[in-house]
């Protein structure tokens, strides 16, 4: 899909706020709002927009331990990826994971409510689990940088 600066815009916007009325979004692009509402339905039916969320502060909402963790599994086989990939669907605590290059064949991001929780995860689901082989978890001591979405030109 080819996108003009006027679909640019209305993705900027929508980034910094999902809630957006059609008549806000025209006022910021300098567009009617009936442009705006058909240009956003375009977007959404071409799958660049996906849905709409609002940002929750997980420390606020007594999640203060946020820890990254790379994981190696036993093997490779399609079976045990599959088997890891169940497992990590059916842990919230999990808020994503990503297979990746390197010295890890995944990385997850995790949140806890404290120390005691994150080690509870680790010590009694993780490190159990029949495939994984090692484990490298940090603890995040403070965020740079949290942006979500992609860079709008």
């Amino acid at each position: 899909m080819i996108l003009d600066r006027f679909d640019a815009a209305i993705l900027a916007a929508l980034q910094r706020d999902g809630a957006m009325t059609n008549a806000a979004l025209a006022e910021v692009v300098n567009l009617s709002a009936s442009q705006c509402s058909r240009r956003r339905a375009a977007l959404e039916q071409a799958g660049v927009i996906e849905g709409y969320s609002a940002r929750l502060n997980a420390a606020r909402l007594g999640y203060g331990l946020r820890a990254i963790i790379r994981v190696n599994l036993s093997g490779h086989g399609q079976g045990k990826q599959n088997d890891f990939a169940l497992f990590v669907a059916s842990h919230p605590q999990i808020r994503s994971a990503y297979s990746v290059s390197g010295d890890a064949d995944y990385v997850l991001d995790v949140r806890a409510r404290d120390l005691d929780a994150f080690a509870e995860f680790m010590h009694g689901q993780l490190l159990p689990h029949p495939q994984v082989a090692q484990v490298r978890s940090e603890i995040v001591l403070k965020t740079l940088k949290d942006e979500r979405g992609v860079a709008i030109p």
